[in-house]
């Protein structure tokens, strides 16, 4: 696969990380392949396998990245198969990567970081880590906050259990924040990409019109508002349910015996900015690549990728993304499936739900 984005002219092919005696990984050999070596290429892209920070400082090319898009190892307090950092570590442990990211990034591209929040250990509060994490980037290493956004799973489970469902102190945990940064406060991007179906009501204001005047917020709504844009602005609330359970990837890692990374973030995600923030040919590289889902969707979209992932048996499951891409296409939901409700309170009588004196700090009995 040629590509320019990398030095020099490595030949990217399948590599063997099994040893042919022991079929295992020798401890030599683990510590070898933590440098990032080509794993699988298809043509518009390539897997690598090792650490991405060597992969960001010696690898791809500076100046030659259009979008990174990736969803790093959240700052957990209990470790997880698929390797994490703990949250008083984070910021300190992130400067390696961040760096990279100043080295690769074209100065009018873009790094969006999928990340969330964690609860501080043995109470209902939260950690701060990944508001840490977005103030270091701008403040010490120059990045912009293009925007905010949130990413909210309406199939998210009630947790966590003890606070939510038990005590009933807290509401479900729901959200990831999605950082959009920039080394330009001006980074290239059109939101007329990725713009939503018209509402009923929308369709009704087109067809019967609509008489200009200003708002009592003092907005002045001009005849302008009756133009027809295909489509509405989209907000920064993206709503996307995470529950695929039997996709092409998942098939292929139960037939290979590979374990499914369990922290995937679903299509939509990394299409929505793809689109939004990059030109076919473009660059898209995720150096925390998981199950190689961003590699999956720049394919698809007909943008040069790279992904790195430092755990051998994610990134042959990820193979199995790549089986007949040629024939794949992205999934676009045509009518909005889920509804944000206003807050209600008249489903239960406050009195029959009184709130505990000492807010939770014991069990009820």
């Amino acid at each position: 696969m040629p590509n320019n984005n990398i030095k020099g002219s490595m030949k990217i092919s399948k590599i063997t990380i099994k040893d042919e005696e022991e079929n295992t990984l020798s401890k030599d050999n683990q510590q070898e392949l933590l440098f990032p070596q080509p794993f699988y290429s298809t043509y518009k892209g390539a897997i690598y396998l090792g650490d991405s920070a060597d992969l960001l400082q010696s690898i791809i090319e500076p100046k030659s990245v259009d979008i990174i898009m990736t969803s790093p190892p959240f700052g957990l307090l209990r470790k997880k198969n698929y390797g994490n950092e703990n949250a008083n570590d984070y910021t300190e442990w992130f400067k390696q990567f961040a760096e990279g990211f100043c080295r690769v990034l074209k100065p009018n591209g873009s790094l969006v970081i999928d990340i969330g929040g964690v609860w501080n250990a043995g109470q209902p509060t939260r950690s701060l880590y990944h508001f840490e994490l977005l103030i270091m980037l701008c403040r010490e290493y120059g990045f912009h906050l293009a925007q905010e956004f949130y990413w909210w799973n309406p199939a998210k489970l009630p947790t966590p259990a003890e606070w939510v469902t038990v005590r009933r102190i807290r509401v479900k945990d729901a959200i990831n924040c999605i950082w959009w940064l920039s080394l330009s406060p001006f980074p290239k991007a059109s939101n007329r990409r990725v713009l939503q179906p018209y509402s009923q009501s929308m369709h009704e204001l087109l067809r019967n019109g609509y008489k200009p005047k200003k708002r009592p917020s003092g907005h002045d709504i001009s005849s302008k508002f009756r133009s027809n844009n295909k489509g509405s602005i989209p907000p920064n609330l993206i709503a996307l349910a995470n529950t695929e359970s039997n996709s092409q990837y998942q098939r292929y890692c139960r037939e290979h015996n590979l374990p499914e990374h369990p922290a995937r973030f679903p299509e939509g995600i990394p299409s929505f900015f793809i689109r939004m923030l990059t030109n076919k040919g473009d660059l898209v590289i995720d150096p925390f690549a998981g199950s190689c889902i961003t590699g999956e969707v720049a394919e698809k979209m007909g943008r040069k990728w790279i992904c790195c992932e430092i755990i051998p048996e994610y990134v042959e499951g990820a193979i199995g993304r790549f089986e007949n891409i040629e024939n794949a296409t992205l999934h676009y939901p045509r009518k909005p499936p889920y509804k944000i409700f206003a807050p209600h309170l008249d489903l239960v009588d406050e009195n029959d739900a009184p709130l505990p004196i000492d807010g939770g700090a014991k069990r009820a009995k």
